[in-house]
């Protein structure tokens, strides 16, 4: 289970923030990085067109029932005979009629919800495009969620929650992207590998994830996101996106991630960007 925290005071920049070192992790090829977001976000816009089409042929079947409605309703009025058994036809065609533009409702919802989410994503990916060539940070769909991944060697020394000037430079430019998104809610993760940590100041990795998490926290309010928008939450090593068995895959699991939290009225269905892990 995650250690949680949640801000709800601005932060004040009491303490002195030690720059540790200027190196630079990179998540990987970044222009691959941005084509390939770019790629799951066109094929959720093919999904989109699909959803398009079903409602197309809904709204169809909707024009084909009233019309079979309303020749139901003259062959009522003109035949004098078998007028029950017509009227169950019709009442069994009212219902049909009712239970297709309840779908037909539903799908537009759907749509209209999933056309939100795609905007919003593709909005991320332009506003945060030089940060993700640049390695600084990568944007994807994790759990159904959008995620924004920063690693620990932008953000921190090893071993150490005190945010480096890379990390607040990058954290000044991924604040002022969040703060304008409108009524959206965030939580900042702290993720480890599975190296066990036990310092004074940090007895085991939920520690030290926990507190790097919040520290991010305070600096993305002091930069302008509202404080009762933003989360704290440390996962230690129980959530890796690569294995620990090498160098290269723990520091892939030593990251910061700005998770999205979807509005309750949103149901879209975004599992087909997701990324393999």
């Amino acid at each position: 289970m995650a250690s949680i925290f949640r801000l709800t005071h601005p932060f004040t920049r009491g303490s002195t923030l030690a720059c540790l070192g200027v190196l630079v992790a990179h998540c990987g090829p970044s222009q691959e990085a941005f084509d390939a977001e770019t790629n799951r976000a066109n094929r959720l816009e093919s999904e989109l067109q699909s959803a398009k089409q079903q409602q197309a042929e809904l709204d169809a079947r909707h024009t084909a029932l009233l019309s079979t409605n309303d020749e139901l309703a003259s062959r009522l009025e003109a035949l004098g005979q078998n007028v029950e058994a017509l009227k169950g036809d019709r009442a069994e065609l009212a219902d049909r009629l009712e239970e297709t533009k309840r779908a037909l409702e539903a799908l537009r919802e759907r749509e209209q919800q999933a056309q939100a989410r795609l905007a919003t994503f593709k909005n991320l990916l332009r506003r945060f495009q030089s940060m993700i060539e640049s390695g600084k940070l990568r944007v994807r769909i994790v759990r159904n969620r959008m995620v924004v991944e920063l690693p620990e060697g932008i953000l921190f020394a090893s071993g150490d929650a005190t945010l480096k000037r890379t990390g607040h430079d990058t954290l000044t430019e991924v604040a002022k992207v969040l703060a304008s998104l409108d009524g959206r809610n965030f939580q900042v993760a702290g993720h480890t590998d599975n190296l066990p940590i036990r310092t004074a100041r940090f007895p085991s990795n939920w520690d030290l994830s926990t507190s790097r998490a919040v520290n991010v926290t305070h600096f993305l309010i002091a930069q302008g996101v509202a404080p009762n928008r933003i989360s704290a939450a440390g996962y230690a090593d129980t959530e890796p996106v690569a294995s620990n068995d090498t160098a290269e895959g723990r520091q892939q699991n030593r990251r910061i991630e700005i998770v999205l939290l979807p509005n309750l009225d949103e149901l879209p269905d975004l599992s087909s960007l997701e990324t393999d892990t």
